[in-house]
């Protein structure tokens, strides 16, 4: 699949200087005296230097990809998937292709053979490292991961590599072993074809907004061949593709494609519906690539666990360490606001601690901006909302009357302000604490309605749940005691506050993927809501 993708020609004439007849060397004995200093073009890893010394130490230094004075048929399968390396997502002049292609040409000499050799191993190192942990270090764009991973030993990798008889295959086992990670680097190969005729997602703009089925659309022809492309419409008859009205056939692919794309699935070419119409295909196969480096960060599943992908907004609660979707329980969720100070961070935590009916300790941030005003010009804002002007931390501090003192020691940091356990608490009913630095948790809401829209950026930096009944039944069977749906309706519908502890605490990942490729087959794209992708996108061109 990887090789298929590269042009014939092209292939040919990177493959050439390993396929030319070197002649032998007969004072060339297979080894070298002490590595040669040879520095390889491209994005280099942290530890590049001592990871190629490590290679070659010891007092005499095998030679990993030559043979007889000649690159060997792994040297050659090697530079064939640095080649083709957008196949991964990646780049080709991250691994110095055009160089090694020079450098591994007329081996004459024992250093040139050197040369060769260690800029072949760089290559490798780089190849290895870029797939099994990303290009680049999570924390730098955004994703606050607990420790470094360091489950792959490089160098033992790369001298496997060197001597296998199936390269492609032994690249293949470095890269997560995610079965959604499989499907995405498919439907990356479906859009480089597709991205390959731009003219596909070039239509005439409406000459009115919101067209309906029955409508006539200059673009309807256009627009057929781009959702048939996309898998969204089946091929229809010649007659038939130039129709311009947007018959029942075309509006429930336009649906399908609003579905993929997060979008109201109303069948009505607005301008949402447009703009993500004539999105460029390279713009999605560019998505595809970021999301496949996320998916390089994540370590393995040692025990099934949460996910909440942010653009995407939706939590996954895992039954088992693999990801398929038969043993996931998925919901929808409401996210962080866009503003800077809103946003759901990306990070790992661990689900420690189910509350139900938990009071509300309003963060200070919300109370000086938002609330405080309220009850500075009508202190009955206080009683009217439940909440309470409290002295001291935890559930038992002491409530303070409403007063123009206490209203000023809230001001001045000296009171906290609560809101009464409740329908009507910002909370709902029940939430779920995973301990950070961010003071982020999951949690239920008495705003059910927000969940019927498809953009669902509304909240201050935590997770709202659409069904905290099916979650706390998840969560739960790793507690003590019976804990079934009518068990958990009646800790919230209750008259006192309950905190119930995990007997082992469960993984969460608040991630952030702006491309899924379903198992079903179609691959959904998200708005890239807070510009990681255009954070992660800068990094990666440096």
């Amino acid at each position: 699949m990887i090789k298929s993708l590269i042009a014939p020609a092209c292939l040919a004439c990177l493959a050439l200087p390993f396929s030319r007849a070197v002649p032998a060397v007969p004072a060339t004995p297979g080894v070298i005296s002490a590595p040669v200093a040879a520095a390889l073009p491209g994005r280099a890893l942290t530890n590049e230097a001592s990871l190629v010394g490590a290679l070659y130490s010891g007092p005499t230094s095998r030679l990993l990809w030559l043979e007889h004075a000649q690159p060997s048929h792994q040297a050659a399968e090697l530079l064939a998937e640095l080649s083709s390396s957008e196949a991964y997502g990646l780049r080709p002049e991250d691994y110095g292709v055009a160089a090694l292609a020079v450098a591994c040409r007329d081996l004459h000499d024992t250093d040139r053979q050197a040369r060769c050799d260690q800029l072949l191993s760089t290559a490798a190192l780089r190849l290895l490292s870029h797939l099994h942990y990303g290009r680049v270090d999570p924390r730098a764009a955004g994703f606050e991961l607990p420790e470094p991973r360091h489950d792959l030993d490089l160098v033992a990798a790369v001298n496997a590599l060197a001597e296998s008889a199936h390269v492609a295959d032994a690249i293949a086992a470095v890269e997560p072993h995610f079965y959604h990670y499989g499907l995405l680097k498919s439907a990356l190969a479906r859009y480089r074809i597709l991205a390959a005729d731009p003219t596909l997602s070039q239509l005439p703009r409406p000459t009115r907004p919101n067209l309906r089925a029955g409508d006539t659309y200059e673009g309807a022809p256009g627009l057929r061949r781009l959702l048939a492309a996309l898998g969204d419409l089946p091929p229809a008859p010649e007659s038939e593709s130039a129709e311009l009205r947007l018959d029942p056939l075309l509006t429930r692919a336009l649906q399908r494609f609003q579905t993929r794309h997060g979008l109201p699935a109303d069948g009505t070419l607005g301008a949402a519906t447009y703009q993500a119409l004539i999105a460029p295909l390279a713009q999605r196969v560019r998505q595809i690539a970021l999301t496949l480096e996320r998916w390089r960060w994540l370590p393995p599943f040692d025990s099934p666990p949460i996910i909440v992908n942010i653009p995407q907004f939706r939590l996954f609660a895992f039954r088992s360490t693999a990801d398929r979707a038969a043993d996931i329980m998925q919901m929808a969720v409401i996210v962080g606001q866009t503003y800077p100070r809103t946003r759901t961070p990306v990070f790992m935590g661990q689900l420690r601690t189910v509350i139900f009916r938990p009071y509300w300790d309003v963060p200070r941030s919300i109370l000086l901006h938002e609330l405080l005003p309220k009850i500075q010009a009508n202190p009955d804002y206080v009683h009217r909302n439940s909440f309470e002007i409290v002295r001291g931390e935890g559930d038992d501090g002491r409530v303070q009357e409403t007063t123009p003192a206490t209203i000023g020691a809230l001001a001045a940091g000296q009171l906290r302000l609560r809101q009464r356990p409740g329908a009507d608490n910002a909370l709902g009913l029940v939430k779920f604490l995973f301990p950070n630095v961010h003071n982020v948790y999951l949690h239920s809401t008495p705003a059910h309605q927000l969940f019927a829209q498809s953009r669902r950026t509304f909240s201050h930096g935590c997770i709202r749940v659409s069904d905290p009944v099916a979650l706390a039944a998840h969560v739960l069977r790793n507690a003590a005691g019976n804990w079934d749906a009518a068990h958990i309706e009646a800790a919230m519908q209750g008259s006192d506050a309950r905190r119930v502890e995990l007997l082992r605490p469960i993984d969460v990942m608040i991630l952030y993927a702006t491309v899924q490729a379903t198992e079903a087959g179609p691959v959904e794209f998200f708005d890239d809501i807070y510009g990681h992708d255009r954070r992660l996108a800068r990094l990666l061109a440096g």
